[in-house]
């Protein structure tokens, strides 16, 4: 059903809000921010790059609270949910985050299971982060294989046009709605098998069955891939190169993608956007059984893209013999868990040192700025010579002091100038 038109006092609220967010990409901060990323991603030169995340925190207490809203209708409090936050983030966070002058409207993709489904129990937090445990559904990896299907994939053209023209009819006039899809987050196996398998189902197999986990993590590189070739057939892919979100935190601005003979109009291929692999899930793997059971299959996926942001929470120094030969690689998440000197020395000058500091220190009791401007001294000064992202992430808590996260920020820039 199509979304109804916004009324009178909705579009004048949408409207009022595109209006500011047109102002703020045409200002000369912004046009800053993105030209320093693009140096710093082409190695031309500049500063570290300062990103922030409020969108995990569960206090009460928010930066951002997407839910005090004037809209009334549906369709209207999700447009204005997504404009307050990204003029909050200017205004208040005031990390490097780039607002684009366009609206960007998503492909309605989806894709079925795999034939079965894990049994996911999870305990009762108040709405807060909890525990939880599943039941895996592939008990056996010779005997339940042939239970595993390849997924299919659908989209909704007509839900996608529906709301592409509830916004142009909103707000399209003064700012530029476009198609700006991200179908996935991450192209990681890992995180797949152990819903299928189980975690210590995972790693006993490296022992147990190192055929059956082999086939497993083919099974699930082929259906990846399948899954990418659905997108480019049905011309679902559009660029990642500019603020889109990429990696684990990162954002994805570039002058090295599209690949060259690509033009405006022409069909987005893998080999024109950013891919985020990782294995969190691994964490407890030394780097021969990684080598051996992950990393044949992750090199297998981001040959065919045109850059690759590797990592995410895992401390990846001690698979980096390994990692080095993965093609395209761009980036590297260099975790609280890392050592910081052996990623240095790994990245220099040729790869970005993508750091994510604890976020420990801005969640616990004391807001220790003393503690916090140390701990970005010491990465500064370890990773100097390297192209340094600085993105605090997996921020759960404040201790419901919202102005903690842009305090960070602001202590991040200048002991960047420093």
């Amino acid at each position: 059903m199509p979304s109804p038109a916004p009324t009178s006092a909705d579009r004048d609220t949408l409207r009022r809000l595109a209006g500011r967010k047109m102002e703020i990409a045409a200002s000369a901060v912004n046009a800053e921010r993105r030209a320093a990323w693009l140096r710093h991603d082409d190695g031309s030169g500049g500063r570290p790059m300062i990103l922030a995340e409020w969108g995990g925190i569960r206090d009460r207490n928010l930066p951002f609270d997407g839910n005090r809203l004037a809209c009334t209708g549906e369709a209207g409090r999700g447009l204005e949910r997504s404009l307050r936050a990204e003029i909050a983030r200017f205004e208040e966070l005031r990390d490097d985050h780039v607002v684009e002058p366009f609206v960007d409207v998503a492909w309605k993709i989806s894709a079925s299971d795999y034939g079965v489904q894990p049994v996911v129990h999870t305990t009762d937090n108040a709405g807060h982060l909890a525990a939880r445990n599943w039941e895996a559904p592939i008990k056996d990896l010779d005997r339940d294989f042939a239970r595993l299907r390849p997924r299919t994939f659908t989209v909704d053209r007509a839900a996608t046009e529906d709301w592409r023209a509830f916004v142009e009819s909103a707000i399209g006039d003064l700012c530029p709605v476009r198609l700006r899809a991200s179908p996935y987050w991450t192209l990681g196996l890992t995180i797949v098998a152990i819903d299928l398998i189980g975690l210590e189902g995972l790693m006993l197999a490296m022992y147990d069955n190192p055929a059956g986990l082999h086939r497993l993590m083919a099974f699930l590189r082929d259906d990846h891939l399948a899954y990418n070739r659905w997108l480019e057939a049905e011309n679902l892919f559009t660029l990642n190169n500019a603020n889109d979100y990429i990696g684990s935190g990162s954002e994805g601005h570039t002058r090295r993608l599209p690949r060259p003979g690509w033009k405006p109009g022409d069909p987005v291929r893998m080999a024109d956007r950013w891919v985020l692999l990782e294995s969190q899930e691994t964490v407890g793997v030394g780097p021969e059984l990684f080598a051996e059971f992950i990393f044949p299959y992750q090199r297998d996926l981001a040959r065919h893209f045109g850059r690759v942001y590797y990592g995410c929470c895992e401390p990846v120094h001690t698979r980096w013999h390994v990692l080095a030969g993965l093609p395209n690689l761009a980036r590297v998440s260099v975790s609280p868990w890392c050592d910081e000197e052996r990623m240095a020395a790994a990245c220099g000058a040729a790869i970005v040192y993508s750091r994510k500091p604890n976020p420990t220190l801005i969640s616990t009791a004391v807001f220790d700025e003393a503690a916090i401007r140390r701990d970005l001294r010491r990465t500064l000064d370890t990773a100097r010579g390297c192209r340094i992202e600085l993105i605090m992430k997996d921020v759960h808590t404040l201790h419901e002091e919202p102005g903690r996260l842009a305090r960070w920020v602001a202590l991040a820039r200048e002991e960047a100038a420093r």
